[in-house]
């Protein structure tokens, strides 16, 4: 599974920004490394995979280390950055000449591969999400460059502020101008899966057609399918742009991409060819980001296997190092459950730990089926930063834990203010042992809400407003999870994408029994479900290390511990 990251530049990114104004070169490594992925996917989107891709995302980066002293506000890298990459976008539309922009249309199929191909490929995607990537070549380069933003948006990598000041607007006409692009984005949709039919009029309109997407022709087909039945019925019910985009990845960048540079006076070497290369070593060996040795811009990080005692091996996660700076993965949206799992380092070695992690959905239990008896554990109590209830609504609100007990985590989910991937809290610096051992409150968060109000259909949200959409291998949760601790832990809300919030209380075990034992005839939807076993196979919860990453969002989706 992949690791989540940051949504707003969070303490970590500020850490590396100041680290690398001050010469740090691990720190400028993982600033480089970490945002590559999402500065070629913008700009890959919006000039739609055309050969000038490679040179507006190198440029982008030169410009973003060469002007990395001149920042004032570290908290801003990331907007700073997307802004430069728009600004080299519309530099090179401006740098193109009439006869140029005529012409792109001709030459990009043939310089280099289309950015909609490359997504489809590579993040093996189908069904209407394989429709909105072909659509998108359909749409005009201005929207295409807004879209490049608005999917990254959708997909959880951006917020709308962000995708605001990188086009240099208002969030308010942000908004207007968002909503054109989505209505071309589905008249073009319609493009897509009209010549994917078997209309006559349509294939004898077509006869004159080049087969490239232009402005002209999608006029011209767009006329035909308003006024044919045939192209203009869907065939299945056509699902919003913005429920599909939620939980694709990023395209990866190409291996052209990944340099290996060796600095300090030596000849460096790279896979992207030597003109990038020596771009790289100047800027990188500038006094105001001096260098001292040899840097890498690969993937980096150790794999840590995490198994039960009487399991086989898990998938390797890639995590930080302790003894380097972290080298973190770029905000990403989680991948599809068919993309292909991270290699694992040779020298991954099995870490035994406690417990087992639940890390696959499951189907609810019988609505009026009552749970199992709860086991009872040694509980001297639990003491809470946030006391006896911690209210946490934003990215990067936490609450500390002491102590031995239990502890109830109530979720509140908000799709109607901003629907998305959902990227899960974090459980960091866990000292002793972390137990899952509940759920209660009367319903899952996927239980339908007959009758419910603002839109939605169940607790994750509805067709009206959108969808809270769980990450691949997320457990789902209930309105109320409850935890055993022996020994200490930080829960951080890791906020972006999807909205929501959590209430952290400490709490008892006769308080638990009584939710989970509050059933149907009562007036709930379900009773709860007990997975305490009474010992150290309790599952423990997901996103649990016993390290404290400077951005908990790092966390890998598969316990560390």
């Amino acid at each position: 599974m992949q690791m989540e990251a940051a949504r707003r530049p969070a303490p970590h990114w500020p850490t590396l920004v100041r680290a690398a104004q001050s010469g740090d070169r691990r720190a400028l490594d993982a600033l480089v490394q970490g945002w590559l992925p999402l500065v070629y996917n913008i700009v890959g989107r919006a000039l739609n995979g055309h050969a000038d891709v490679d040179d507006v995302v190198q440029e982008t980066m030169l410009r973003a280390v060469g002007n990395l002293p001149s920042l004032r506000d570290p908290d801003s890298f990331r907007s700073w950055l997307v802004a430069i990459a728009m600004r080299q976008i519309r530099d090179r539309a401006r740098r193109r000449t009439a006869p140029a922009r005529l012409d792109e249309n001709d030459s990009a199929p043939h310089e280099a591969a289309d950015f909609a191909e490359l997504t489809v490929l590579k993040l093996q995607l189908a069904g209407q999400r394989r429709e909105v990537a072909e659509a998108v070549p359909w749409l005009d380069p201005e929207d295409r460059h807004l879209l490049s933003l608005w999917w990254l948006e959708v997909s959880g990598e951006l917020t709308r502020r962000e995708l605001a000041a990188a086009v240099g607007i208002s969030r308010r006409h942000a908004a207007v101008r968002v909503q054109r692009v989505k209505e071309r984005l589905e008249v073009s949709r319609g493009i897509v899966r009209a010549l994917a039919g078997a209309c006559p009029g349509l294939r004898e309109l077509t006869a004159r057609w080049h087969g490239r997407p232009d402005s002209v022709w999608r006029k011209r087909l767009a006329r035909h399918i308003r006024g044919c039945a045939s192209c203009g019925t869907a065939r299945e019910p056509v699902v919003p742009a913005e429920r599909l985009l939620v939980g694709i990845a990023l395209v990866p960048v190409p291996a052209g991409f990944a340099l290996s540079l060796v600095l300090g006076g030596k000849t460096a070497v790279a896979a992207a060819g030597a003109g990038w290369s020596a771009k790289v070593v100047g800027a990188l060996t500038k006094p105001a980001v001096a260098v001292t040795a040899g840097a890498t811009l690969v993937a980096g990080g150790a794999y840590v296997v995490v198994r039960t005692p009487d399991d086989p091996p898990a998938r390797a996660e890639t995590v930080p190092t302790a003894s380097a700076a972290p080298v973190v993965p770029p905000p990403r949206a989680p991948a599809p459950a068919d993309s292909p799992s991270p290699t694992p380092s040779p020298s991954a070695t099995p870490t035994a730990v406690y417990g087992s992690v639940v890390d696959a959905v499951d189907s609810a239990p019988d609505p009026d089926e009552p749970p199992g008896s709860l086991p009872r554990r040694p509980a001297r109590g639990v003491v809470s930063s946030g006391g006896a209830k911690a209210v946490m609504q934003h990215r990067g609100d936490h609450v500390e834990l002491t102590g031995q007990g239990y502890v109830l985590v109530r979720w509140q989910i908000s799709p109607k203010y901003r629907a998305g991937a959902l990227v899960m809290p974090g459980w960091t610096g866990l000292e002793g042992k972390l137990f899952h051992v509940a759920s209660g409150g009367g319903r899952r968060m996927d239980d339908p809400l007959a009758g419910a109000p603002d839109g939605y259909a169940t607790g994750m949200g509805g067709p009206a407003i959108g969808y809270a959409v769980l990450p691949d291998g997320t457990q789902q949760m209930w309105q109320n999870e409850y935890f055993y601790l022996d020994g200490a832990v930080t829960l951080t809300v890791n906020e972006r994408g999807a909205d929501y919030g959590v209430i952290v209380f400490p709490t008892s075990r006769e308080e638990i029994e009584k939710d989970i034992r509050t059933g149907p005839p009562q007036g709930v939807i379900r009773y709860g479900l007990v997975r305490d076993t009474g010992g150290d196979d309790t599952p423990v919860p997901q996103y649990v290390t016993r390290s404290r990453p400077d951005d908990p969002a790092t966390v890998p989706q598969r316990s560390s511990l």
